[in-house]
């Protein structure tokens, strides 16, 4: 994948806010082939037989599989991320997660196609929360493909501190219960390792048990918020349904310890969707508008 645009020199990771402030208005732009087998892959992964063909568009949130950030292993953390700096502003804080994102749908990628992304630091923010710092960083992305706006999103990822084991348990927010659709998934780590693999996704979280609960807390591992989010994708368009717009928002991880659901209700705009845990916690949500 070629690269071309300002990409940030690396520096030590710091929470200085003046130092990760200056990072707001960088920006890069990538340009890469949307692979037909790594599109073909990702549909296996998701349990979609392999039909996707050359100029064929692919389908929504799949193009979270490509132009993926590839380093060198040497280059990588000790959480499987690539080290801070670079891009992205080089936050200290010790955890790092995909926290949601607001899509607007221009024309479809096609398979195959050559196509170009331009990413812009739209925002950073420190906060105090409950549970410790956090660092919240917006990310805007425009993929194209022959000056053609396709994929419009602007992306959040949020930076927090390691949890406090001495922490009580968070509250569970209870999750809808007037679904009209739902689906019930199975998170088994093959699954996980899939789409890891496809989305070449080094966070240990997802694939090392012993690092997920003795690192991270947590008490598995953990299913990526961006799959959920494709899933909550393919509920919203299983009629054919063209989308308009979509936007997610992760509120507790998903683990590979129990099935979970995914649910759609119709909305004045479209779709209301979200996923459930196993005991009834809301774990994201998202909207769907269609054209």
């Amino acid at each position: 994948m070629a690269k071309s645009g300002l990409t940030a020199v690396t520096t030590n990771a710091t929470n200085d806010p003046t130092i990760l402030e200056a990072w707001v208005g960088r920006e890069q732009t990538c340009y890469e082939t949307i692979d037909l087998a790594t599109m073909n892959r990702l549909g296996m992964t998701l349990g979609i037989e392999p039909t996707l063909k050359a100029g064929d568009p692919i389908a929504p949130l799949w193009h979270f599989a490509t132009f993926i950030e590839a380093v060198p292993a040497n280059q990588l953390g000790h959480d499987g991320h690539p080290q801070r700096g670079g891009f992205l502003p080089p936050v200290a804080l010790p955890r790092r997660m995909w926290a949601g994102s607001r899509i607007t749908f221009g024309a479809p990628i096609p398979a195959g196609a050559d196509a170009t992304k331009h990413s812009t630091i739209d925002n950073v923010v420190l906060k105090e929360g409950s549970s410790g710092s956090l660092c919240f960083v917006t990310v805007h992305h425009v993929t194209s493909v022959d000056g053609q706006v396709c994929i419009d999103e602007e992306q959040d990822i949020v930076y927090r501190d390691d949890p406090d084991p001495d922490a009580p348990p968070r509250e569970v927010k209870p999750a809808p219960t007037d679904a009209d659709i739902t689906r019930t998934i199975v998170p088994d780590p093959t699954l996980l390792f899939r789409y890891s693999a496809v989305t070449f996704n080094g966070h240990r979280i997802h694939y090392d048990r012993d690092y997920a609960s003795s690192s991270e807390g947590y008490d598995g591992l953990v299913f990526h918020g961006p799959l959920t989010a494709t899933l909550l994708a393919q509920l919203a368009t299983e009629n054919d349904e063209t989308l308009s717009t979509f936007s997610f928002r992760g509120v507790s991880p998903l683990l590979d310890t129990a099935p979970f659901t995914i649910h759609r209700r119709a909305s004045a705009a479209g779709a209301d969707l979200w996923a459930t845990s196993p005991v009834g916690g809301l774990a994201m949500t998202a909207e769907a508008t269609y054209r």
